[in-house]
Parts: C-alpha cells; structure tokens; sequence
C-alpha cells in the first residue's frame, strides 16, 4: 500500500514503513537490555496501539506478557478533550509488576498523564512509557517517556494504527492527510 491508495486524500508520507521497522527494532533492544530478567507486562492503548504493540513485541527477545487498555478522550474529533474516560480496564492485576505502557501518539500528555498515574496507584514496580510518536509542541502536561520512536511536528497524522474517524488505521506508514478530509 502506498500513497496512491488513497488518491487525493493522503497528503504525504511522513515516516515511511522502513522508518518505522527500523526504529521499532532499536527501541525493542533497549528494552530487551532495560528490563532483562524482569516480569514486563506490556499494556497497549487501543486502538491506536494496536500496530505499534504487534510490532514492538514481536521484536522483544524477552518474555512478556501483554494486556489492553481502552481509554478515550478524544470522541470523534482531532483533539483531545482531556477528560478520561477507561472504556476497557485491564484483565492482569499489575500489583509488583513491570509495566511498559504502549502508545501510538503522545498529543497534550493528558491522557497518558492521567493513565500512567492509574497505573502507578495500582501497585506496579514501576511505569514507563514506549511511543511510537510524540508531538512535543501539543505538549500541556509534562510527561516522562522512556522510548520515543520519533518526535513530531504537532500535525494530524494517520496510519499505522492511528486514524480519523476510525479509518486509515491500516496503512503501513503514517502519513497526513489533506485538510479537506477533516474540516
């Protein structure tokens, strides 16, 4: 799949697939080095990171166990709303364990803010966070995360795992959209 696909909707190709393989696999390294001989429990943050988790944990040489989150903040619009609602909780009680929270995008930090501190009154070890975007010009809140796939500049993007109006999570790159679409 490629830009053509979607004729005059798509405006460009911002990280290409190769791109994202190639980060992935770094980050999957240093997390495999960070968390040796540690009980990881990876929590994807649905539905965005969907790709992302698949992706990343298939290239972990660790053993891990994974769960999902659905949270929301967004509603049908392109901005966060900053009020979070969990649509979906974990099934794994995280009591003493490691937890790496998976991400597609990090826009103001609220959401994951707010997720990361959940978590943390749960019990874990510890909690950490592996995006595979973040746009540090959206940032409201201070959010420390641990792996960053690459950041960017505070645009809507689309693709591998993110979307507008629950479509153009399946292409195999992110990319933006023309204005049009989402106006």
């Amino acid at each position: 799949m490629d830009k053509s696909d979607l004729g005059q909707e798509l405006a460009g190709i911002l990280i290409s697939k190769d791109q994202i393989d190639a980060r992935l696999d770094a980050l999957a390294a240093q997390i495999d080095s960070d968390y040796a001989g540690s009980d990881l429990l990876l929590v994807g943050v649905l539905k965005g990171a969907v790709m992302v988790m698949a992706d990343l944990s298939r290239k972990l040489h660790s053993a891990v166990t994974m769960d999902w989150m659905a949270v929301s903040s967004y509603g049908s619009g392109t901005k966060s709303s900053g009020v979070v609602r969990i649509m979906k909780d974990l099934d794994t009680d995280i009591h003493g364990r490691h937890v790496l929270i998976v991400e597609d995008v990090i826009d103001s930090g609220l959401t994951l803010s707010w997720l990361a501190s959940n978590l943390s009154s749960r019990g874990a070890a510890s909690v950490e966070v592996a995006a595979l975007l973040r746009k540090p010009g959206a940032a409201k809140v201070k959010v420390d995360v641990k792996y960053v796939g690459f950041d960017i500049a505070n645009e809507f993007v689309v693709g591998y795992g993110l979307d507008f109006a629950e479509r153009y999570r399946n292409l195999p790159f992110v990319g933006t959209l023309v204005p049009e679409v989402y106006q």
